[in-house]
């Protein structure tokens, strides 16, 4: 696995590269979810290239960048593992050199939910991904799941933007005990990291209501406040039950739904979402 730093040494060594090309971008603190992506890559693509960025600007003023967990040398030996051909470790200066001032924005999609939570977050996403992608020039790209909101506003700027990158979804991977991985689970405690278990608990009450025959999207919403509220260290930030696509929030399932909530565990922010399909 060789690995680069700036934007030339990328470009000079993706020319070397067999197409197509899968795109993994990470935060790196790499666990299972991620190496599933770079797995789902590698079945699909000639070459799979990933990232490892810790973006400053998808984080708020009161948020967790300087705590934010790292372990390049971890990382980068699972992604060698999981057979990445090329890794890109730019440095701040390399995303946002001296006098950066052009930024991307996703306008409805990014309003509720996380957008509503975390002003600016989007932003910060949307910018540094429209860069990775320019600077990479993939055929496909990978995201997670779990990160619902940030799947939909991704696909909505591919298209605004005409890029010509497939974007694919890896579904959660979870924990045994359903908490889904995440690198911000390293944050809990002992006892919140048992409380935890309340997100993937309360997203299978709203799941099982929708399975047999719920469709008032306040009803799921109720059933799912009322079960996170019987675990004492857990506070709901939102609970939501949206339409899939434009995340605006439902007054009726007819064509399926995203339900998704922002949790706290002590000081420890975490979110859970499950895709209802109709059948």
């Amino acid at each position: 696995m060789k690995h680069v730093t700036t934007v030339e040494e990328l470009r000079q060594a993706l020319g070397r590269l067999k197409r197509p090309i899968g795109f993994v971008p990470t935060m790196g603190f790499l666990h299972a979810g991620h190496i599933s992506l770079v797995e789902l890559a590698r079945k699909q693509s000639k070459s799979v290239v990933a990232s490892i960025f810790v973006n400053p600007s998808q984080f708020g003023p009161d948020e967790d960048l300087e705590a934010y967990p790292r372990d390049l040398p971890r990382d980068q030996a699972l992604l060698k593992k999981a057979g990445v051909d090329l890794l890109w470790l730019p440095t701040p200066n390399v995303i946002y050199p001296p006098d950066f001032q052009t930024w991307v924005e996703v306008e409805e999609v990014t309003q509720m939910l996380e957008g509503a939570q975390r002003p600016g977050h989007f932003r910060g996403v949307t910018t540094v991904v429209a860069k990775l992608f320019n600077a990479v020039q993939p055929d496909t790209a990978y995201f997670g799941q779990k990160d619902a909101q940030q799947v939909a506003v991704i696909r909505q700027m591919v298209r605004d933007l005409n890029f010509a990158i497939d974007i694919a979804v890896g579904e959660t991977i979870r924990e045994e005990d359903g908490l889904a991985m995440s690198s911000r689970n390293s944050y809990l405690n002992a006892e919140e990291r048992q409380a935890a278990t309340i997100l993937h608990k309360t997203l299978e009450v709203g799941k099982q209501a929708y399975e047999v025959g719920e469709r008032d999207a306040q009803k799921l919403r109720e059933l799912m406040r009322e079960m996170i509220d019987t675990e004492p260290l857990a506070i709901a930030q939102y609970v939501s039950c949206a339409h899939p696509g434009s995340l605006k929030e439902l007054d009726q399932i007819t064509e399926g739904a995203l339900l998704s909530m922002a949790v706290y565990l002590g000081k420890t922010r975490l979110i859970d979402n499950v895709v209802l399909s109709e059948v």
